[in-house]
């Protein structure tokens, strides 16, 4: 813990919450190496930070010198803390004739291919005449000898470095696409294809713009990192209490208080920070214990941590690390991502807040004691400076300016609100530093009169902060830590670009998609006649395909999420969804809105929920009825995607156009929706309710969510009686209550 930082106040210390976090974030628990290698791997690590801290704001080098100095770290890094085998005393100091600095010779081989293997591409760009190797441009297709070596080291240690970091499913999913590409006269049917030839597969994997160096790893070590490091940094300056302090403050008093203070500091969270299980951690040490206390069954406060906390990676502002790389998919500002993602977050949250709520009543749980809550006045003055650096990124992200410079910006701001103050002139040097490159960046064209001045004033209103400064050496371990953070969604990255290569190159995305849409026309036209009466028709054929086509997708997104983290995840499926859902006419940015959503749900739905698990570590809980509840909890991001995908105008930013009315009416429609199921979960909403009643509520709930006036009117006529017995049986129990 920091200065900054208030101690947890539950039954766990940081110490704990450490190995929580070690234990179920995939790039939190490292090797133990010797001291010397340890600061040799301090080094790197901190000039991996600064490499990419410095290219953000100054200048990026041509993409496959940047990705191969991404990669080159990664494997550095990589190699070094993530043992070949994850046992019970692998990540335990061993020493011998076979190791160099606790780290297997074996290993240190990998590293230096894998380094040899990243930067051969960059030495080559141009040609070696003297080892005979042409332009790049000239080998395209047609790679000589050494391409082909360097080619099958770096596929075998990208695959190799996604296993260390993330385990065994997303390479063996990998391997199954590369088996297709290279075997595909051996597929039946419509996956039938003549097949790649070898050389041609490397060279697509190899070669910069499909493959490995594609828009994967791209979008990851232009700005996905640097989001991770601003992220690790606000928090560790004060940013993450400041939002837990706030939280506490505005929902803490009330009924249920502290699984409200879970929800609302999630949310708050989640705009800095894109990890489920860090914001699990990080929030759920003050308020799962709080919960417990208050009287929250175990499984339940964990569920409520998760639940909110897997929010992060679909609440704006920064989102999570799918989020940049659906922008470049879709070629559109990440801004207007953002904005899409605006309505589909509140619905989330509003799902979990009315469970919450409802759960507190019918337990009869009150809020927290007024002398329990921080002070308003007291959590502003300490604690205002650490605001300037996200409202600074925010102001650079939404004028226009790409995602790299606003992270560059925040981080700057973060560095000054951290280490600067007025009260220690020599401090002033990071404050000095950055002015002098916003003026360099004006006179240069770079920024605007007005930006500059408010990026100044920033800095200025940073540097008085009352809050301990941070020293250089604390701020150095703060980088090293994102960095560690940065490995696993970097290998990620690398790997599931060969997914990318292996569509591009055989087409297999349309062919999937093309067996979804044929699968659910025919189970459509099956059902059908259940929905026909006479002349009246309730729902056509292809209202039936859509939603069967819905469901498929949402079902492979649940189930291929068991172990891969989201943003490989979604990378896989969105190349399947996409042409399935463009066939059914469903606009690009729904569909992969859609396939994000179902891949955070995969975070919160068992067997394999990491969210949950960690949340059910703190709250000594059951880890499957942990995972069950968080699932449950977590209804409204279920059914928010079949919301905008039959309601574009959910998402602000939709090509079907945005109409005020249409978007107030289905917006609350959706709302509705979401409480009625909220409550038949519950089974409670003015008082008890009984299984019958629950059914009615969870069956209008669903329909409700159906943007018509028809599906409302249908909805309501189904939960007329559910509404009548609770309102009547809510004023016998009045007087009794009095």
């Amino acid at each position: 813990m920091t200065e900054g930082q208030k101690e947890p106040t539950g039954d766990l210390n940081a110490d704990d919450l450490q190995d929580i976090e070690r234990k179920y974030d995939e790039g939190a628990a490292t090797r133990t190496v010797a001291p010397g290698f340890a600061a040799f791997l301090r080094y790197v690590a901190l000039a991996f930070a600064v490499y990419h801290y410095l290219t953000a704001g100054f200048a990026l080098p041509p993409d496959f010198w940047h990705m191969g100095w991404h990669l080159s770290g990664l494997f550095i890094l990589t190699y070094a803390f993530f043992p070949l085998f994850k046992t019970s005393s692998a990540f335990d100091l061993k020493t011998g004739g076979w190791r160099i600095g606790g780290v297997p010779i074996l290993d240190i081989i990998a590293m230096i291919l894998g380094v040899a293997s990243a930067l051969y591409l960059g030495l080559a760009w141009r040609g070696i005449p003297m080892l005979g190797i042409e332009e790049q441009t000239f080998r395209m297709g047609n790679p000589n000898n050494f391409d082909m070596v360097f080619g099958c080291i770096l596929i075998v240690l990208v695959l190799d470095i996604a296993r260390r970091t993330l385990g065994w499913v997303l390479p063996l999913i990998i391997c199954l696409f590369m088996c297709y590409a290279l075997f595909g006269p051996i597929f039946p049917g419509i996956l039938q294809h003549p097949g790649v030839k070898f050389r041609t597969f490397v060279s697509s994997m190899y070669f910069p713009q499909e493959g490995i160096f594609g828009v994967t790893l791209w979008v990851v070590s232009t700005i996905v990192f640097h989001f991770v490091l601003f992220g690790v940094i606000a928090q560790r300056t004060g940013l993450g209490q400041l939002f837990i302090d706030n939280a506490t403050i505005l929902a803490g008093r009330y009924t249920g208080g502290p699984a409200k203070v879970s929800v609302v500091s999630s949310a708050f969270f989640g705009t800095i920070s894109g990890s489920s299980v860090a914001n699990t951690v990080s929030t759920g040490a003050l308020t799962i214990p709080n919960m417990k206390r208050l009287g929250y069954p175990g499984h339940f406060a964990g569920g409520v941590e998760a639940a909110a906390s897997a929010g992060g990676q679909i609440t704006p502002p920064i989102m999570g690390a799918a989020a940049f790389i659906m922008a470049e998919f879709l070629e559109l500002p990440y801004t207007t991502i953002v904005i899409a993602a605006i309505f589909p977050a509140l619905l989330h949250y509003v799902g979990v807040f009315a469970v919450v709520h409802l759960m507190a009543r019918r337990l009869n749980l009150q809020g927290l004691a007024k002398d329990k809550l921080p002070q308003f006045a007291a959590v502003w003055r300490d604690g205002w400076a650490n605001i300037v650096p996200l409202i600074g990124l925010l102001l650079v992200l939404f004028s226009g300016y790409t995602p790299f410079m606003s992270a560059f910006c925040g981080i700057s701001l973060s560095l000054i609100a951290g280490m600067s103050r007025v009260k220690q002139p020599l401090s002033l040097i990071y404050a000095a530093g950055f002015i002098a490159f916003v003026i360099w960046k004006y006179m240069g064209g770079g920024f605007d009169l007005s930006m500059s001045l408010m990026l100044i004033a920033g800095s200025v209103i940073a540097s008085f902060n009352p809050q301990p400064r941070i020293t250089l050496g604390e701020m150095a371990d703060t980088f090293e830590t994102g960095v560690k953070y940065a490995l696993a969604v970097g290998a990620a990255a690398a790997a599931v670009g060969i997914v990318i290569g292996v569509i591009n190159t055989t087409g297999v995305g349309f062919r999937i998609g093309f067996m979804v849409t044929q699968a659910a026309t025919a189970l459509g036209t099956d059902l059908h006649w259940l929905f026909t009466y006479g002349t009246f028709e309730l729902f056509s054929i292809s209202d039936l395909t859509l939603f069967i086509s819905l469901v498929f997708i949402a079902l492979a997104c649940i189930l291929m999420g068991a172990g891969i983290p989201t943003t490989a995840l979604y990378i896989m499926l969105v190349s399947v969804a996409q042409p399935a859902l463009a066939q059914l006419g469903i606009p690009p940015i729904a569909s992969h809105m859609f396939v994000l959503y179902y891949g955070v749900v995969a975070e919160i739905t068992p067997p394999v929920c990491t969210s949950a698990y960690a949340a059910s570590a703190i709250a000594n809980s059951n880890p499957f009825r942990t995972g069950i509840s968080a699932f449950t909890l977590g209804l409204g991001k279920v059914l928010a995607p079949m919301a905008f995908v039959y309601a574009p105008v959910l998402l602000f930013v939709s090509e079907t156009g945005f109409d005020f009315w249409e978007f107030s009416y289905t917006a609350t429609s959706c709302i509705v929706g979401v409480i009625s199921l909220s409550a038949a979960v519950v089974g409670y909403w003015l008082v008890p309710m009984g299984a019958l009643s629950r059914w009615l509520l969870a069956i209008s709930g669903l329909i409700f969510i159906a943007p018509s006036l028809q599906a409302d009117l249908v909805a309501l006529i189904i939960a007329s009686p559910v509404i009548v017995s609770q309102v009547i049986a809510r004023r016998r129990a009045a007087p009794v209550a009095g």
